[in-house]
Formats: structure tokens, C-alpha cells, sequence
């Protein structure tokens, strides 16, 4: 039943709500480029859609990835997530995902210990332009797309150096490729200086998934593309169906969460909470060895913990038991704290 009491058994036909959630999350974007929406019910499916976007546009199946990336729970998704196919146990990955080094510059391939930070983003880009390379000239293929979280998550809450995903991007799209960007868990206001992530690297994306802060706990999601990239996808004559996606309730839901993120300033409060929570985390850094790194923008913030300031080696145990303490002690439930409402008390 709809926020109205009609009773809705499919969604294929406009409704107030979905026309105004689609303004909403258009408005949002910073390049009128990104002009088309589809409505889903969560990040696996938007994820999914945007693979079968990329897909179709550039009629190629290669898709380049981030090592640890996790992208979603469904068979589609799952092929492009590190972070759940490296497991044991995880099905293997598929001869056509590339897995690109993850621009971590603390722990990664390359790290600021031995460069600077346009070095490594030259170094980490490079990576990129190596797997198109390989496919071009040894596997005579040509790469479909790169998907990436504008700020990795599951990786341990990477901020890539500043320039990586302009050259990122231009590699990808030299080779014809289409980029997407994964705005599940980074988007809507949490870094607080932009309402998306990816706006933080100076970027466009030819793609973006939005889904979890969208609906505050309720399942709804979006793809927001190109009209080039759209129009590709409906020349195919088949056409994109969802039961559930763009329902008049989830609609309404996403479209009075973006109204309180604006209402009620929570962008400038993850902002503010946010430096204030990096600036106590950096104080203690200087009085504890174990703490590595402190890093992080908005409400998007690590802390590392290491065992040894030379070799970085990380302190397993330690975070462990930090994690554990929060929870039982604090009562602070990690992966369910609602960022966005955080205050500096």
C-alpha cells in the first residue's frame, strides 16, 4: 500500500514521489551530464545496473576493479569485490575482472613513506593504464569500465591522493571505457565538504550508485548515468523493469531524508564533527605509539593501529579489542551508528 492507501502491486507507471526524488538526486550532481535516474531497492542492485549500463554502452565485458573493493552481495557484484571473491571459500575471480592495486598510500604497493603524493598518484594510476595495456595488446580485448568507491570502505577507509582518480579516469576513458563511481556508503553529505564523494578528487562520473544513507535504514537506491549511456541502454529493446524500485513509499522516504540532510545542516555537522573527532584522534597520536595513522574526511575517518612505527605492522589484537571495548563498554555499535546525527559531545 502507498503513503496514500492506494494498493501498489508493480511499479510502471510515474507518481509524484519518483518524479521528485529523481529532481532531488539531479540536482544534487554537480555536472548536468549525469542527467538520467533508475530507481532500485539497494547498493547490490544498483551496482548491478550500473555494470549492465557499462556493459551495453561500450558493448565490452572487462571491467577493472580495486583490490579489497566490495561492491554488493549479488553474483554480478560479488565478481568484482575482493574483498568477498579472496576469501576461502569465494568463488574465483572470472577471467574478465581486473584488479587494480588500491591507491592506499599508508599500506599499499606504494606509500608516502618513499613518495610524494602526485608520485603516488601517478604510480597508482599507472596500474590502471597497465591492465588496459595488457588487455589491448596481449588479450586483444578492450575494457568496459572502472568501478571504484569514491572513498574505499571495506579497504580500510582509503583516501586516495589527490589527482588519482582524474588520471584514473582519463586512462579509462582514452581506452573508451565508462567510470563509475560507488557512493553507497560515502555519499549524501558524510564527508561533509561535498554532498558526494567523488567531488572531493575534482571528478565526474560517467555512472554513480547511491543507496544505504539514501533511505536512513529503509531499502531504496538509485544509478544516475548519462543520456548517452541511457539511450544505449534502451536502444537494446529491452527494457529495465523493477517491482519495488521507485515505489511511491521508498520515494517519499529518500526524498524526506535529502530534505532533513538540508533542513537540519547535517552536511556542515559531519564537516564540523568530523574535524573535530580528526583533530582529537591526531592529539592522541602524538602521545601513543600504537596509533599509525588518523586519517579521513567528514564522518568518513580511520585510525590504524600498529605494533611497530618502522614496518607498520598492524596491531590485530589491539583493534580488536578497541572494537570490542566500544561495543560493550561505550555501547557504540560500529556498523550501525548513525553518522549524520553525530555531535561533538
Amino acid at each position: 500500500m502507498s503513503s496514500d492507501g492506494n494498493i501498489i502491486y508493480q511499479q510502471s507507471f510515474l507518481h509524484d514521489e519518483l518524479i521528485q526524488c529523481a529532481q532531488n538526486l539531479l540536482k544534487r550532481m554537480p555536472h548536468e551530464s549525469l542527467a538520467v535516474v533508475y530507481m532500485v531497492n539497494s547498493g547490490s542492485e544498483a551496482n548491478d545496473l550500473a555494470l549492465r549500463l557499462a556493459r551495453c554502452h561500450t558493448k565490452r565485458q572487462d571491467i577493472i576493479t580495486l583490490d579489497h573493493a566490495y561492491h554488493g552481495h549479488v553474483t554480478s557484484v560479488m565478481e568484482i569485490s575482493p574483498y568477498k571473491f579472496n576469501q576461502p571459500g569465494g568463488d574465483p575471480k572470472p577471467h574478465y575482472i581486473h584488479v587494480t592495486p588500491c591507491p592506499d598510500t599508508y599500506r599499499g604497493q606504494y606509500t608516502d613513506k618513499n613518495h610524494t603524493e602526485e608520485e603516488l598518484a601517478d604510480l597508482y594510476s599507472s596500474e590502471i593504464e597497465k591492465i588496459i595495456d595488457n588487455l589491448r595488446y596481449r588479450e586483444k580485448r578492450e575494457v568496459a569500465g572502472f568501478i571504484a568507491e569514491s572513498l574505499q570502505s571495506c579497504g580500510g577507509q582509503i583516501i586516495p591522493p589527490k589527482g588519482y582518480f582524474q588520471k584514473a579516469f582519463k586512462a579509462v576513458r582514452d581506452a573508451g571505457g565508462v567510470c563509475i563511481a560507488d557512493e553507497v556508503q560515502v555519499g549524501f553529505g558524510r564527508v561533509g565538504s561535498h554532498y558526494w564523494a567523488f567531488e572531493t578528487q575534482d571528478v565526474v562520473p560517467d555512472i554513480v550508485t547511491v543507496a544505504k544513507p539514501m533511505g536512513n535504514g529503509h531499502p531504496v537506491g538509485a544509478v544516475i548515468t548519462t543520456q548517452e549511456i541511457a539511450d544505449s541502454f534502451s536502444a537494446t529493446g529491452v527494457v529495465y523493469f523493477n517491482t519495488y524500485g521507485g515505489n511511491p513509499v521508498s520515494c517519499a522516504i529518500a526524498n524526506a531524508v535529502m530534505r532533513v540532510i538540508d533542513e537540519e545542516n547535517l552536511q556542515e555537522n559531519a564537516l564540523s564533527v568530523g574535524n573535530f573527532i580528526n583533530a582529537e584522534c591526531n592529539a592522541m597520536k602524538k602521545d601513543f605509539d600504537i596509533i599509525g595513522d588518523v586519517r579521513g574526511v567528514g564522518l568518513f575517518i580511520g585510525v590504524e593501529l600498529i605494533s611497530n612505527k618502522r614496518t607498520r605492522e598492524p596491531a590485530t589484537e589491539a583493534a580488536r579489542f578497541v572494537v570490542n571495548r566500544m561495543k560493550n563498554v561505550h555501547k557504540i555499535l560500529v556498523a550501525q551508528m548513525d553518522q549524520m546525527t553525530m555531535s561533538s559531545n
